[in-house]
């Protein structure tokens, strides 16, 4: 595939057309087989890596309103890593129009690093040839599912931040823990704990931490309303 043959793929697959073909092919080139690491494609990845951060905190900003930063922070981490990035350089077929050295390898094979490079390579690219717009439509087409997914794993996979959501956004309160007892000798104590939203007492859990204890009474909080939700509509 020639040079022309690329670029014409490549502003296919990202649904962009360049102004300047030269940083387009910049953004793909592999430091393996450039005449210098400066007319690679390392350049153009720093700044992916900066826009893409920053479209992402932006959208997770906008989306979950009532979410803290901690858990912004840990979907954020998810979806910018690198290998969701790889993952989605082989979904579109970005991979493949890599221009690399020999002896770098097949490119079915190839690290998790260099994949993520280039996708962010070429976010840098489109941000420096067309301003934010272009790279933040090309960012958002190919990472929604994958940010839809880690918010709903991070979610279901913490009740307390689950909970937390909840009583701020339907009842204007915020979810406080009782410790209601605790047993055991102190290398191996258990505690008993319940969730407190407004005044009202939810049932209680016991844990071998206080962390694990708070879990499972935010868990059983959310069931409770639940419940009480399904039975009233």
């Amino acid at each position: 595939m020639d040079q022309a043959e690329v670029t014409a793929r490549t502003e296919q697959l990202l649904g962009y057309s360049f102004r300047d073909h030269d940083l387009l092919v910049t953004s793909l080139t592999h430091s393996s087989v450039a005449n210098s690491r400066v007319e690679s494609n390392e350049r153009l990845e720093f700044l992916g890596d900066a826009v893409l951060g920053m479209v992402v905190c932006e959208e997770l900003y906008r989306r979950f309103g009532d979410w803290l930063e901690g858990d912004l922070t840990k979907v954020k981490s998810v979806v910018v890593s690198r290998r969701i990035c790889a993952e989605i350089a082989d979904e579109i077929g970005l991979t493949e129009l890599l221009i690399l050295g020999n002896g770098v390898g097949v490119k079915a094979a190839l690290p998790t690093s260099l994949r993520a490079a280039v996708f962010e390579a070429v976010i840098g690219a489109m941000f420096v040839d067309g301003g934010l717009d272009p790279a933040k439509r090309f960012i958002l087409a190919t990472m929604s599912g994958h940010l839809d997914r880690s918010a709903a794993s991070q979610t279901h996979d913490n009740f307390k931040s689950a909970l937390q959501q909840f009583a701020q956004r339907e009842l204007s309160a915020t979810p406080h823990y009782e410790i209601l007892d605790e047993q055991g000798p102190d290398h191996s104590k258990c505690f008993e704990i319940c969730v407190v939203i407004g005044g009202e007492r939810y049932p209680s859990a016991w844990g071998p931490s206080k962390k694990e204890a708070e879990q499972e009474a935010a868990k059983r909080a959310l069931e409770t309303i639940r419940e009480r939700t399904s039975s009233q509509s």
